[in-house]
């Protein structure tokens, strides 16, 4: 099967935040794509880390985004000819714990790459990863649109909204004349499957929970998400990607990736989902006042659908029990299935006839 055109074979790719739950499974699809691919990031925060069980053949290259000469002096000697931007501080309690952190990392380490961009000629294409949280959540019943209002109430959101603006400004005062690289950026929604670690997130908790075998405490079991397996969003990178690399102007933008309608769930809901694979799951949740975390929040990704002709592949049912399949034979073998999980959703892809899949 050709993937993606075939456009990523022997392309030069610069990939920040690889050593993340969702960059170290894109630097993997990457490799298998026949990518060239260089990593900027920090070392793994988690341990274990998905990126350490990984065998990818990408050059490593470890530091911080905020560093701006560290930053211009990869691209310097990579010149890459796509660059996907994942690394930042993905995580809301975290932001409230060290607000400048995420502040300096998503706002001021964006810039920093995009200048980089800006000034490396080889660059022809750049896909800037933020969130469904970048939106003013009003708690509505429908989904956002990429016209909708950017907004955050926590310093993650924020921080990620005005990461949008500074994309948003050097798309238009940088990347709008002739020849200048293609810049585009992708919210996707709540994440899951194997190999993330990360603190105070649903399933890695859940992960954590079981092998103290005590019981998981939930914040807000009744807030609704829309969940999705990691390929699921990395599917709409990729394709995100292959058009800006095919000089497509009219992709140059925002865009949404996120699940189903129907596969928005409460996360009651997707607990519910995870015990019949994990039956001795159990939960509580805490008596103490938490901080304040969005109850409502689904994305419309009719754009997408209609414009790139992307579609998510599994749907919640899939996602959870891949997810807790990788897990489970982490814990008994303490291999990661990475590939072959990815090998299993690209046939899935070809069999719902995805149009990134040719046979």
């Amino acid at each position: 099967m050709k993937l993606f055109g075939d456009l990523y074979r022997g392309r030069k790719v610069l990939l920040t935040g690889h050593t993340g739950f969702k960059g170290s499974w894109l630097a993997a699809w990457l490799t298998e794509l026949g990518a060239e691919v260089t990593g900027l990031s920090l070392e793994p925060n988690t341990s274990p880390a998905h990126w350490s069980l990984l065998d990818c053949s990408v050059t490593d290259i470890q530091g911080d985004i905020r560093d701006a000469n560290l930053v211009a002096q990869v691209f310097h000697q990579t010149q890459p000819e796509i660059v996907f931007h994942l690394a930042a501080q993905a995580l809301v309690r975290r932001s409230y714990q060290d607000p400048l952190e995420s502040w300096s990392t998503n706002v001021i380490g964006t810039a920093n790459v995009l200048e980089a961009c800006r000034s490396t000629t080889s660059v022809r294409a750049v896909v800037v990863i933020t969130t469904d949280k970048v939106y003013s959540n009003n708690e509505w019943p429908w989904g956002y649109r990429e016209v909708d209002r950017l907004g955050g109430y926590d310093p993650y959101s924020a921080s990620k909204a005005a990461s949008e603006l500074v994309v948003e400004s050097y798309r238009k005062s940088f990347f709008s004349c002739e020849g200048a690289p293609l810049i585009a950026s992708a919210r996707a929604g709540n994440v899951i499957g194997g190999g993330d670690w990360s603190k105070d997130r649903l399933v890695p908790d859940l992960v954590r929970a079981l092998a103290s075998k005590q019981p998981l405490e939930i914040r807000s079991p009744q807030a609704t998400r829309p969940w999705q397996h990691v390929l699921d969003c990395l599917s709409g990178y990729l394709l995100l990607g292959q058009r800006l690399l095919m000089a497509d102007r009219t992709v140059a933008d925002a865009w949404n990736f996120g699940p189903a309608v129907d596969d928005n769930r409460t996360v009651a809901e997707v607990l519910g989902g995870l015990q019949t694979h994990w039956p001795q799951l159990s939960w509580h949740c805490p008596a103490s006042v938490q901080p304040h975390e969005a109850n409502l929040l689904y994305l419309d990704c009719a754009k997408a659908h209609a414009h790139l002709h992307w579609k998510p592949v599994w749907a919640i049912s899939d996602s959870l029990a891949m997810t807790a399949q990788w897990y489970q034979q982490h814990h008994l073998s303490g291999q990661a299935i990475t590939i072959n999980q990815l090998q299993h959703y690209i046939e899935a892809a070809r069999r719902a006839g995805c149009v990134w899949v040719e046979a």
